[in-house]
C-alpha cells in the first residue's frame, strides 16, 4: 500500500443530511414534506384507493415554509418522500442594520449577523416598531435545507 497521506477537502457540514425519507402514507397534516426541492408544511392530505393498476396515491397540498407558496404533489402511498429537518431557534435581537440585516445574540453569547429581516409586512413592522421603542425582542428563526428565516417574535419586555 502507499505511505502517502490522503487529503480530503471538507466542503460540507458534519455529513448530516438536509432531509430524511419517510413513507408517503405516514405523512399527516401539519407535518413537513419536500415538494419541488422546497421544504413545505402539509395543509391537506387525501389518499385515493388502489386502482386497477396497483398503488394507492397520496395527494399532498402544502405551503412552502419560507415563501408561503402553495405546492401540490401526488405520490404512491408506499413510496418514500423526502422530509426536511426543520429546526426552530430563538435568538435575542441586538440590532437592525440599514441594509436589512439583523444582528442576533445566540445562546452561547456569539452574534449571528447573516439573517435578513422577514419579507412578511406584518412581522417586519412588529420587529421594527418594537426595536424602535427599545423593547427586548426575541425572534424565532426557522431553518430547513440550508435556509433560515425569521418566522415569529416574542416581546420579553423593556430593556
Amino acid at each position: 500500500m502507499s505511505d502517502e497521506e490522503h487529503q480530503f477537502e471538507s466542503k460540507a457540514d458534519a455529513g448530516a443530511s438536509k432531509t430524511y425519507p419517510q413513507q408517503a402514507g405516514t405523512i399527516r397534516k401539519n407535518g413537513y414534506i419536500v415538494i419541488k426541492a422546497r421544504p413545505c408544511k402539509v395543509v391537506e392530505v387525501s389518499t385515493s384507493k388502489t386502482g386497477k393498476h396497483g398503488h394507492a396515491k397520496c395527494h399532498f397540498v402544502a405551503i412552502d415554509i419560507f415563501t408561503g407558496k402553495k405546492l401540490e404533489d401526488i405520490v404512491p402511498s408506499s413510496h418514500n418522500c423526502d422530509v426536511p429537518h426543520v429546526n426552530r431557534t430563538d435568538y435575542q435581537l441586538i440590532d437592525i442594520s440599514e441594509d436589512g440585516f439583523v444582528s442576533l445574540l445566540t445562546d452561547n453569547g456569539n452574534t449571528k449577523d447573516d439573517l435578513r429581516l422577514p419579507t412578511d409586512e406584518n412581522l417586519l413592522t412588529q420587529i421594527k416598531d418594537g426595536f424602535a421603542e427599545g423593547k427586548d425582542i426575541v425572534v424565532s428563526v426557522m431553518s430547513a435545507m440550508g435556509e433560515e428565516q425569521i418566522c415569529a417574535l416574542k416581546d420579553i419586555g423593556p430593556k
